[in-house]
Protein backbone atom coordinates (compact mmCIF):
# COMPACT_ATOMS: atom_id res chain seq x y z
CA UNK A 1 0.00 0.00 0.00
CA UNK A 2 1.12 3.20 -0.98
CA UNK A 3 1.42 5.77 2.10
CA UNK A 4 2.64 9.39 2.42
CA UNK A 5 4.89 11.00 5.82
CA UNK A 6 5.39 14.66 5.68
CA UNK A 7 5.63 17.79 7.44
CA UNK A 8 4.58 21.28 5.99
CA UNK A 9 5.49 24.65 7.20
CA UNK A 10 4.96 28.56 6.58
CA UNK A 11 7.96 29.80 4.50
CA UNK A 12 8.82 33.12 6.00
CA UNK A 13 11.42 34.80 3.72
CA UNK A 14 12.55 34.33 0.53
CA UNK A 15 16.28 33.45 1.25
CA UNK A 16 15.07 29.78 0.04
CA UNK A 17 15.09 31.23 -3.80
CA UNK A 18 18.92 30.83 -4.14
CA UNK A 19 18.83 27.15 -3.69
CA UNK A 20 16.19 25.84 -6.30
CA UNK A 21 16.85 23.08 -8.03
CA UNK A 22 13.93 22.89 -10.18
CA UNK A 23 10.37 24.38 -10.73
CA UNK A 24 7.10 23.56 -11.75
CA UNK A 25 3.74 24.87 -12.75
CA UNK A 26 0.87 22.93 -11.37
CA UNK A 27 -2.70 22.88 -11.45
CA UNK A 28 -4.86 20.52 -8.62
CA UNK A 29 -8.27 19.90 -9.74
CA UNK A 30 -9.87 17.85 -6.81
CA UNK A 31 -12.87 15.12 -7.97
CA UNK A 32 -13.67 13.75 -4.36
CA UNK A 33 -13.06 15.79 -0.93
CA UNK A 34 -15.16 13.53 1.67
CA UNK A 35 -13.90 13.61 5.26
CA UNK A 36 -9.97 13.75 4.33
CA UNK A 37 -10.27 11.61 1.39
CA UNK A 38 -9.14 13.53 -1.49
CA UNK A 39 -9.16 11.96 -5.65
CA UNK A 40 -7.29 14.96 -7.31
CA UNK A 41 -5.77 15.30 -11.08
CA UNK A 42 -2.28 16.98 -11.44
CA UNK A 43 -1.13 18.71 -14.67
CA UNK A 44 2.17 20.23 -14.90
CA UNK A 45 5.85 18.88 -14.19
CA UNK A 46 6.76 15.73 -16.21
CA UNK A 47 3.71 13.89 -16.09
CA UNK A 48 -0.33 13.67 -15.64
CA UNK A 49 -1.17 12.17 -12.57
CA UNK A 50 -4.46 10.96 -10.72
CA UNK A 51 -3.82 10.70 -6.86
CA UNK A 52 -5.90 9.64 -4.28
CA UNK A 53 -5.21 10.16 -0.39
CA UNK A 54 -6.55 8.76 2.72
CA UNK A 55 -7.42 10.79 5.55
CA UNK A 56 -3.89 11.31 8.08
CA UNK A 57 -3.42 9.53 10.82
CA UNK A 58 -0.80 12.00 12.70
CA UNK A 59 1.81 12.73 9.66
CA UNK A 60 0.62 9.58 7.85
CA UNK A 61 -1.59 9.24 4.85
CA UNK A 62 -2.28 6.05 2.62
CA UNK A 63 -1.64 7.78 -1.05
CA UNK A 64 -2.28 6.22 -4.19
CA UNK A 65 -0.77 8.08 -7.66
CA UNK A 66 -1.80 6.75 -11.65
CA UNK A 67 -0.32 8.15 -14.46
CA UNK A 68 -3.32 9.30 -16.43
CA UNK A 69 -3.23 11.00 -20.41
CA UNK A 70 -2.45 14.67 -21.03
CA UNK A 71 -5.29 14.36 -23.41
CA UNK A 72 -7.62 13.43 -20.46
CA UNK A 73 -6.51 16.01 -18.11
CA UNK A 74 -8.41 18.58 -18.67
CA UNK A 75 -11.60 16.67 -19.03
CA UNK A 76 -10.94 15.76 -15.41
CA UNK A 77 -9.89 19.19 -14.32
CA UNK A 78 -13.36 20.32 -15.87
CA UNK A 79 -15.28 17.15 -13.62
CA UNK A 80 -13.68 19.72 -10.40
CA UNK A 81 -16.40 21.99 -10.17
CA UNK A 82 -14.12 24.78 -9.65
CA UNK A 83 -11.68 23.09 -7.05
CA UNK A 84 -8.63 23.91 -8.46
CA UNK A 85 -5.58 24.99 -6.93
CA UNK A 86 -2.95 26.81 -8.80
CA UNK A 87 0.40 26.71 -7.90
CA UNK A 88 4.58 26.89 -9.16
CA UNK A 89 6.26 24.13 -6.92
CA UNK A 90 10.32 24.61 -6.37
CA UNK A 91 12.94 21.98 -5.44
CA UNK A 92 15.25 22.82 -2.99
CA UNK A 93 17.57 20.83 -1.09
CA UNK A 94 18.96 21.35 2.34
CA UNK A 95 19.73 19.16 5.34
CA UNK A 96 19.81 15.82 3.74
CA UNK A 97 15.95 16.40 2.52
CA UNK A 98 14.33 17.78 -0.90
CA UNK A 99 12.18 20.35 0.40
CA UNK A 100 9.02 21.53 -2.28
CA UNK A 101 8.74 25.22 -1.84
CA UNK A 102 4.88 25.77 -2.65
CA UNK A 103 4.08 29.44 -4.13
CA UNK A 104 0.44 30.01 -4.75
CA UNK A 105 -1.22 31.79 -7.33
CA UNK A 106 -4.86 33.01 -8.29
CA UNK A 107 -6.99 32.88 -5.30
CA UNK A 108 -4.18 31.60 -3.05
CA UNK A 109 -2.20 34.45 -3.93
CA UNK A 110 0.37 35.24 -1.07
CA UNK A 111 0.65 32.00 0.85
CA UNK A 112 3.46 30.24 0.33
CA UNK A 113 3.97 26.54 1.69
CA UNK A 114 7.41 24.23 2.09
CA UNK A 115 6.64 20.48 2.62
CA UNK A 116 9.19 17.73 3.13
CA UNK A 117 8.60 13.95 2.58
CA UNK A 118 10.14 11.93 5.08
CA UNK A 119 10.85 8.12 5.06
CA UNK A 120 9.46 7.42 9.01
CA UNK A 121 7.19 9.76 11.10
CA UNK A 122 9.68 10.30 13.54
CA UNK A 123 12.34 11.07 10.89
CA UNK A 124 14.89 14.03 12.05
CA UNK A 125 14.68 16.91 10.02
CA UNK A 126 17.27 20.02 9.54
CA UNK A 127 14.58 22.76 9.47
CA UNK A 128 16.33 25.29 7.20
CA UNK A 129 16.65 29.23 8.28
CA UNK A 130 13.61 30.09 6.02
CA UNK A 131 10.88 27.74 7.36
CA UNK A 132 8.13 29.05 9.72
CA UNK A 133 6.04 28.06 12.03
CA UNK A 134 4.74 24.21 10.90
CA UNK A 135 0.83 23.87 10.07
CA UNK A 136 1.49 20.02 9.41
CA UNK A 137 -2.17 19.65 11.52
CA UNK A 138 -3.56 22.49 10.22
CA UNK A 139 -6.11 21.11 7.51
CA UNK A 140 -6.49 24.73 5.93
CA UNK A 141 -3.41 24.49 4.51
CA UNK A 142 -4.30 21.22 2.65
CA UNK A 143 -4.40 22.05 -1.05
CA UNK A 144 -8.15 20.12 -1.21
CA UNK A 145 -9.11 22.65 1.70
CA UNK A 146 -7.38 25.42 -0.42
CA UNK A 147 -9.42 24.73 -3.74
CA UNK A 148 -13.13 25.06 -1.26
CA UNK A 149 -11.59 27.79 0.94
CA UNK A 150 -8.88 29.75 -0.70
CA UNK A 151 -6.37 31.75 1.37
CA UNK A 152 -7.78 35.10 -0.20
CA UNK A 153 -11.00 34.75 1.65
CA UNK A 154 -9.31 34.20 5.11
CA UNK A 155 -9.07 37.44 7.37
CA UNK A 156 -5.88 38.82 7.67
CA UNK A 157 -4.20 36.59 5.07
Amino acid sequence: MGREIERKFLVKDDSWRAAVESSATLRQGYLAIDNGTTVRVRTGGAEVRLTIKGPAEGLIRAEFEYQVPVTEAEALIGLCRGRVVEKTRHKVRSGGHVWEVDEFTGTNAGLVLAEVELQQADEEVAVPPWIGREVSGDRRFDNASLSVRPYALWPNC
